[in-house]
């Protein structure tokens, strides 16, 4: 008896009640849909850069996505909507964000109990006091950026200043963040994760969510983010999960950027790289952990490749890739294992802005035959899956098993 939680980042389906509230460049993200839009682009010859054609997801669509698509936001994709085989259902938030940790912490049980610090869209955007700090401790005579922005554009804009300087390149974005940019050579990626370690508890102390280091390498014109990103997140102020499963002396592994959301809280083993190799270490995983092992993974290539940059053929070529993948190891679950796939929050490619959307999310569970599931809260994927485990929860969801 294993559970295997996996979230597919940024995969939403619509629907959120309240998206009204929450905005891209000024425009509500009412109407937002990923998986539709995704799809409706597909059938239309519109994602055609590195595959072609309709949008082909039978393992996902087998286990109920088309169907949690329709049910979250009235309307069936096409080339969606097969006879699930699966659990299915849509999930609502109810944390005040359409981040990474409001999403995964309800996602463990716990509803974000504040609301997370945003810098304003204005430029300068820090205040003096932490831009004073990060001189400081990077000893530099200044920063660069001070303003929201995406982090490829940042490193085209700044990162010629940055290697004749050596300052540092701080943003933000719409979500809770303070992220620095940093060449791994001429900077030092030690010195770099040492800086941001190091100006976290300032910003936790704001409730700012993450602070985020984002070396990267190259020259100018051919600047490049490398895998060694490292987020410094507020640690979870009351158990989640991980926690419960731990302290029943269930074996916890975290798969991608997991570790880093929760500050490593009930986490025995941490498993790391890009997509392709948490494929891997997830079907590992699948074939080797022990019984009663909580596996919680994360992959976060829709969402930072696909997503943020809308690119509606990227982000379908990674949900095709990710359905291959899945066919593949379900049916090398164990008796009495479940699967679980959901989403933490959305991001339509085909959206205006850069920043992530409000959706509901689908939740997708294997290896437990198939029904409806209706609507749920994003905390009942915690308690399902610890009632799965016979561990003893104490979030706010109700299992749905």
């Amino acid at each position: 008896m294993r559970a295997f939680l996996v979230v597919i980042d940024s995969v939403g389906i619509g629907g959120a009640p309240d998206a009204g509230s929450y905005f891209n460049d000024g425009e509500p993200d009412t109407g937002a849909n990923t998986v539709l839009h995704i799809a409706e682009a597909c059938a239309r010859g519109e994602a055609e850069d590195g595959r072609s054609g309709p949008l082909r997801l039978p393992v996902l669509d087998g286990l109920g996505l088309g169907r949690a698509v329709e049910l979250a936001s009235g309307t069936l994709p096409p080339g969606l909507g097969a006879a699930p085989q699966g659990l299915w259902g849509a999930a609502t938030e109810s944390s005040r964000g359409k981040d990474t940790p409001s999403g995964h912490w309800e996602l463990a049980g716990l509803p974000v109990p504040w609301d997370w610090h945003y810098f304003p869209v204005a430029q300068p955007v820090f205040p003096e006091a932490l831009l004073a700090r990060v001189r400081e401790i990077a000893g530099t005579e200044g920063t660069l950026a001070n303003c929201h922005g995406s982090g490829t554009v940042m490193l085209d804009r700044f990162g010629p200043e940055h290697l004749r300087t050596g300052w540092p390149i701080c943003y933000t974005s719409a979500d809770s963040v303070f992220q620095i940019a940093a060449h791994e050579e001429s900077f030092g990626l030690e010195r770099l994760l040492d800086l941001c370690e190091r100006m976290a508890p300032m910003l936790h102390e704001m409730k700012v969510g993450r602070v985020i280091a984002r070396p990267f390498v190259g020259a100018e014109g051919s600047f490049r983010r490398t895998g060694n990103r490292h987020d410094y997140a507020i640690r979870p102020p009351r158990p989640i999960l991980t926690n419960w499963a731990q302290d029943a002396g269930r074996e916890v592994h975290a798969v991608g950027k997991i570790g880093d959301i929760f500050s490593m809280e009930g986490i025995d083993h941490l498993h790391k790289g890009d997509d392709a190799q948490l494929m891997q270490h997830l079907g590992d995983l699948v074939d080797n952990s022990v019984d009663g092992a909580l596996t919680f993974a994360n992959f976060v290539e829709f969402d930072s490749l696909y997503g943020h940059r809308r690119d509606i053929s990227g982000y379908a070529r990674a949900l095709e890739w990710f359905d291959a993948e899945l066919g593949r190891l379900l049916p090398r679950l164990r008796k009495d294992d479940i699967l679980l796939v959901t989403a933490d929050h959305g991001n339509d490619p085909s959206w205006t802005g850069t920043d992530h959307t409000r959706e509901r999310v689908p939740v997708l569970v294997a290896g437990r035959g198939a029904g409806a599931l209706g609507h749920v809260a994003f905390a009942d994927v915690a308690a399902s899956i610890a009632a799965h485990l016979q561990v003893e929860s104490s979030g706010s969801g109700r299992s749905f098993l």
